[in-house]
């Protein structure tokens, strides 16, 4: 069945990721993953949401460079030493719940390198959903309740902050085309519309 394969999304800051990966859990009927991840690193770890919200998606300048160079293996046994940034403290979590969650069957994860984490499995759909800047703009002011003065600062610093997070932690480049199986514009598509053109594209490629 197409839906039985783990589908990772990649996303531009206000293009919608979120909720293109929720609709897309329900036409799928499996389950999502997002900011949920932070919930169960929370509870793993004994330690706040709140401190793991702060740090979400952003990269610390540590050790562990060498550890996303592949120079050290992840497994279930590693633990989250209290000498640690809480920026890798949470990435290790999430790189163990990512794997965990993926093994239990198929799901739709949004962002936190996914699908690096998942490079050796050959049931992933990589997405990367980007937009127009001004698209995203207007989503910032609209949806999320960012100032017009300051929105198109956030959404850009947003980006930033996701890119270096990812090229830190996984040694490749946000974004880059050859890093996904599956780039959309959803500039002049609904949430509705990119889910389904990613629910026809598993179909096609069962």
């Amino acid at each position: 069945m197409y839906n039985n394969r783990i589908v990772t999304i990649a996303r531009q800051f206000g293009s919608g990721g979120r909720e293109i990966g929720e609709e897309l859990s329900k036409k799928l009927g499996v389950k999502f993953y997002d900011k949920e991840l932070i919930s169960i690193a929370a509870k793993e770890s004994n330690i706040a949401p709140e401190i793991f919200e702060n740090v979400d998606e952003k990269a610390t300048n540590s050790l562990l460079y060498s550890l996303s160079l592949g120079l050290y293996s992840f497994s279930n046994t590693y633990s989250v030493g209290d000498n640690l940034p809480v920026n890798d403290k949470l990435y290790i979590l999430q790189h163990k719940i990512i794997k965990k969650v993926a093994n239990e069957g198929p799901c739709v994860i949004v962002g936190r390198c996914a699908d690096h984490i998942l490079r050796d499995r050959n049931d992933v759909l990589r997405v990367f959903i980007y937009a127009d800047l001004d698209f995203r703009v207007k989503r910032a002011i609209d949806l999320k309740g960012v100032k017009p003065s300051k929105a198109e600062q956030v959404v850009q610093k947003t980006d930033k902050s996701r890119s270096n997070y990812y090229n830190f932690y996984s040694g490749k480049k946000w974004g880059l085309t050859e890093n996904y199986d599956l780039c959309i514009n959803r500039t002049k598509l609904t949430c509705e519309q990119v889910a389904e053109i990613i629910e026809n594209y598993l179909k096609i490629t069962e």
